[in-house]
Parts: structure tokens; C-alpha cells; sequence
């Protein structure tokens, strides 16, 4: 089954069903190579990250989506998922940027709360079979993989990530005063 990070995250079962790993993904932030369960501010994630697929066969083409399960709120995820970005017909053993990037890359910006930024990678039947989704907010990665034909996922992996100031929860910023007024 895919990595244990994912099944305790409920990134499976949220997002995915269970699935194995069966090509190399490589993500990587500012050259760095992230692993799942990572945490980062907003700002270190504001620009796209680069995404190396494993493989041999260059025939062999690739989805990858980003989304959030966590918008806008984790603890009221009325936008689940959101989408943040997709990049369709990767070739095997190269990187995003061979790829065509249907849905640009939104960086995350979580106003509240830790929120888990999921990178799944699919295997397409053939090139230019996957198409640009009708909206970000509400995506279904499940959805999304039947209607193309796409199966289960070939690799996934996600990373935290909340506002720059952000502790994870509601911040408390001035001193309890009591907005009523005695009349």
C-alpha cells in the first residue's frame, strides 16, 4: 500500500483509496526534495515546485494535480478539494515543465489552520486525454480519475502548510474587551 504518512495524514480515505506506489515522484521547493508530511509557511511554497516522474518510457504520459483537502478551513472544508494545479501528458523519467500545464499553479495560502497540499500522480491511457477541469473549488480527485479512465493513483505524496504566522489554530492578538456597551 502507499507510504504510511498518507494513511495517517487521511490523505487516504479523504482524498485517495489505497493504492501502491509504482513510479518515482520527486518534488522538490527551491531545489530542496521534500518527503511527505513536511511542513512549510506559505511563502516557502509560493512559487511552482519542480517534479521529477520516474520511468523508462518516454511513450508513458502523466497527470499530476495538487490539491487541497483542507479549503478553506480544515475544520470546515466546504471547498474540498481545492485544486491548485495540474500539469497533464508529463513523459515518463522527465519533469513537469515537458509536460502541459492545464490549470496554472495557485500557490497555497491558507488563512486558517494547517492544510495538507497533496500531490497525486496518475498514468494516462495516451496523450491529450485528460482535459481542463470546469472549476479549482469542489475537485474530486476520485471523480477526476474515472472520468478520464486514469485508475488508481501511481504515486502521491502531500506536505503541510499554514500562513506565515500562522501557529495552526486561532491566534488571540489584543486584550479581552467586551464590545457591549452599557446603556
Amino acid at each position: 500500500m502507499a507510504n504510511d504518512s498518507l494513511v495517517t495524514s487521511r490523505v487516504i480515505g479523504d482524498v485517495l483509496d489505497p493504492f501502491y506506489n509504482s513510479v518515482d515522484l520527486t518534488v522538490m521547493f527551491d531545489g530542496m526534495p521534500i518527503v511527505s508530511g513536511m511542513e512549510f509557511r506559505a511563502p516557502k511554497v509560493s512559487e511552482r515546485p519542480r517534479v521529477e516522474i520516474g520511468g523508462d518510457d518516454y511513450r508513458v504520459a502523466y497527470t499530476l494535480v495538487m490539491i487541497d483537502p483542507d479549503a478553506p478551513n480544515p475544520s470546515n472544508p466546504t471547498l474540498r478539494e481545492y485544486l491548485h494545479w495540474m500539469v497533464t501528458d508529463i513523459p515518463a523519467s522527465t519533469d513537469d515543465t515537458y509536460g502541459r500545464e492545464l490549470v496554472c499553479y495557485e500557490p497555497p495560502a491558507p488563512e486558517t489552520g494547517i492544510h495538507r497540499m497533496v500531490l497525486v500522480l496518475f498514468r494516462q491511457l495516451g496523450r491529450e486525454t485528460v482535459f481542463l477541469p470546469s472549476r479549482r473549488h469542489n475537485f474530486s480527485t476520485r471523480t477526476f480519475a474515472r472520468r478520464y479512465n486514469l485508475g488508481t493513483p501511481v504515486a502521491a505524496m502531500y506536505f503541510n502548510c499554514q500562513r506565515q504566522t500562522g501557529s495552526g489554530g486561532r491566534r488571540f492578538t489584543g486584550p479581552y474587551t467586551s464590545r457591549r456597551q452599557a446603556t
